[in-house]
């Protein structure tokens, strides 16, 4: 039996709630009583949509928004409009940059020596962030630059409105070097008492009141999933593929490139309008997870660039060309297990020829 798809648009939607995200953020707000709380909204507010995720975070209350390049921020800072708010830019400052900064309000996060000397030079009246690295060995002020910024005042003048660090380990709650980043965070901020400090990201606001300080910045937390073992937050975006075919296999017939699955009885499947050209990974074929009408319909053989199939063995109830197979929502982090990664890349990947569809 095969089917043919008639009067519908063959093309995958992204449903996001943006009624979960506020609902995550002011939840992560509740935990945090003695500090403010940031949003992380680069890549795109994680690939969801920053046009929309950065208005729907301030009108819940979100007054400060980071980001990882400057032409992120600049996006940000449009879809503020009026909305009062300040933009962080992980990335540091650059001389080149210096009038956008100043145009659209953007505050620069320092991460070393010749960064901070940049400033001095050419915006010392440019509002700054310091970033202090404490372990993660990635950006940041290392030790001896940090001592330095200490010892000789090299902060004096500069228009600082916070000072930050990043854990490394905070979904491992027990891993000793979230202690050992707390020591040394904590001693800097306390050779700094007068300026906020920010350290938790989504995984380290659940590490409780020590690793909240003045601001804490969550990402993953205000989207979806899990950000540590054991704790979840509501998911606030699916994949709505709809169903092009619905075939009828015999015993020997296989599935997709390479032919990787066979079947070894009569099945019923159902090719869906999506693939790795939206954003599911390749990683995800072979019993990763999507749903029709609630019901598990694992995926077969291998997503491809536009097509995957799925297997209706065990559905109950009539299928047809348009009927929608949904993929991520609850399910995120399960595949994003099955696929080997984790749900922070499914969701950045996700991809731009979606019909995005905005609830809330």
């Amino acid at each position: 039996m095969k089917t043919a798809l008639t009067n519908i648009a063959p093309a995958p939607r992204l449903v996001v709630d943006l009624d979960i995200i506020r609902t995550n953020y002011r939840h992560l707000q509740a935990l945090t009583p003695g500090a403010e709380t940031a949003a992380v909204v680069k890549a795109n507010a994680y690939g969801l949509g920053a046009e929309q995720v950065v208005p729907a975070l301030a009108d819940a209350g979100c007054r400060q928004f980071f980001v990882a390049h400057t032409s992120e921020g600049l996006e940000a800072r449009q879809a503020l409009g009026d909305r009062p708010g300040e933009v962080f830019v992980f990335n540091g400052f650059w001389p080149a940059e210096t009038d956008t900064l100043h145009t659209a309000g953007l505050i620069p996060v320092i991460n070393d020596l010749g960064q901070l000397q940049q400033l001095r030079e050419h915006a010392p009246d440019l509002p700054c962030a310091i970033h202090f690295d404490t372990g993660m060995n990635r950006l940041g002020l290392d030790e001896r630059e940090t001592q330095r910024v200490l010892d000789e005042g090299l902060l004096d003048r500069l228009q600082v409105r916070q000072i930050m660090s990043h854990l490394a380990c905070a979904d491992e709650a027990d891993h000793a070097l979230n202690r050992q980043q707390l020591e040394r965070f904590k001693a800097i901020s306390g050779a700094l008492p007068d300026i906020p400090a920010s350290f938790a990201n989504s995984a380290g606001v659940l590490l409780g009141p020590d690793y909240q300080f003045d601001v804490t910045r969550p990402g993953l937390a205000l989207y979806a999933g899990a950000p540590a073992p054991g704790t979840g937050f509501d998911v606030c975006v699916r994949i709505e593929a709809p169903v092009l075919q619905v075939r009828m296999l015999q015993p020997g017939d296989s599935v997709g490139y390479g032919a990787t699955w066979t079947a070894d009885r009569p099945i019923r499947t159902a090719t869906i309008a999506a693939g790795y050209a939206d954003g599911i990974l390749r990683a995800c074929g072979e019993g990763g997870i999507a749903r029709l009408n609630g019901q598990l319909v694992p995926i077969l053989g291998r997503v491809s660039m536009d097509l995957i199939s799925v297997d209706l063995s065990d559905f109950q109830g009539e299928v047809h060309p348009g009927d929608y197979v949904h993929v991520l929502g609850a399910d995120l982090d399960a595949l994003s297990e099955h696929a080997g990664t984790i749900s922070y890349e499914l969701l950045v990947r996700l991809g731009l020829r979606f019909n995005r569809v905005y609830k809330g």
